[in-house]
Parts: C-alpha cells; sequence; structure tokens
C-alpha cells in the first residue's frame, strides 16, 4: 500500500520531528510512506479576509499539483468525520485490499482552501479539539502505525 501525507509546512520543533521519524520508521515495514512538505505562507495575522483566502489559494494549488488524478484523498478537517482507531483500521485495511493510493492532507495554519476540499474523496477529523499541525502530523502518523497493527492481530507496543 502506497501512503502519502501531504503537509503545508515544516516541522520545525524537534519533538514532533523525533517523533515523526520514529512513526515514519515504523510504518515503513508496513507500507510504502512519503512525506511530502510544501511551503507555508507568510501568516497574514490581522490581515482581511480576502489576504487569508490568498494564502489559503496559493497553499492550496501546491497541494493540488501534488495529487494524481488515481489518488484517494483524505483531508484532516476539524469538521470531518471522527473515527474511533478500530474503525480508522478498517478503513486502512479496505484501502490496502483495494491497492489504493491514499494520500493525506494536512493543511497550515489557516487551514485548507475549498478547492483542496472539493477534491477530497475523504474528510477526516483528529478531534473535535484543534491541533497545531505540526501535532497533527505526528498523531496521524501513530493513528496510521496503531492501524496496521490492528490489521495484523499484533499487540501494539508503546
Amino acid at each position: 500500500m502506497r501512503v502519502t501525507i501531504i503537509a503545508v509546512g515544516k516541522l520545525k520543533e524537534k519533538g514532533f520531528d523525533l517523533a515523526a521519524r520514529e512513526y515514519l520508521s515504523r510504518l515503513n515495514r508496513h507500507c510504502r510512506i512519503e512525506v511530502i512538505e510544501l511551503p507555508d505562507e507568510k501568516d497574514p495575522g490581522s490581515a482581511s479576509g480576502k489576504d487569508m483566502e490568498n494564502t489559503l489559494k496559493t497553499e492550496g494549488g501546491r497541494i493540488l499539483s501534488r495529487l494524481r488524478p488515481q489518488d484517494h484523498v483524505v483531508v484532516l478537517e476539524i469538521t470531518g468525520k471522527r473515527k474511533d482507531s478500530i474503525s480508522f483500521s478498517e478503513n486502512v485495511s479496505q484501502w490496502r485490499d483495494q491497492s489504493l493510493s491514499v494520500v493525506f492532507v494536512i493543511g497550515g495554519s489557516l487551514g485548507l482552501s475549498k478547492e483542496v476540499c472539493d477534491r477530497a474523496d475523504e474528510t477526516l477529523s483528529l478531534s473535535e479539539m484543534t491541533f497545531p499541525h505540526q501535532l497533527a502530523r505526528v498523531m496521524l502518523l501513530e493513528q496510521l502505525y496503531r492501524a496496521f497493527k490492528i490489521i495484523s492481530g499484533q499487540r501494539y507496543h508503546k
């Protein structure tokens, strides 16, 4: 199974980077995984809604340029479907059985453009709470690893 994570912004904090690297190393035993980091635009702060919209469109264009027509795209959105680890692992198992190329998309600090959300085949919420996009990446990697452990019937070693 091929899994790609497209993330706006870099993992700047050492702790997040170390955790992400650990889960990527564990996941390599279960799937082909790639993380694509795209540059984020400078946060317009208190800029107008139009400036924020332009930022989202610019970042969205970068994301859309990396997607292929055959990709099964899952965007992480606070309004997306919430799943427990078992139901998420069932999704991962189905995607694997269908030999899908699954692409998870994590937006930047302003979220995702409408165009990216419209391209999504599914939306996923990690929680009703809002998390920094750097932490969301680590959480997604951990849940993917957990899903593969559940699928294989192996005990999850923390």
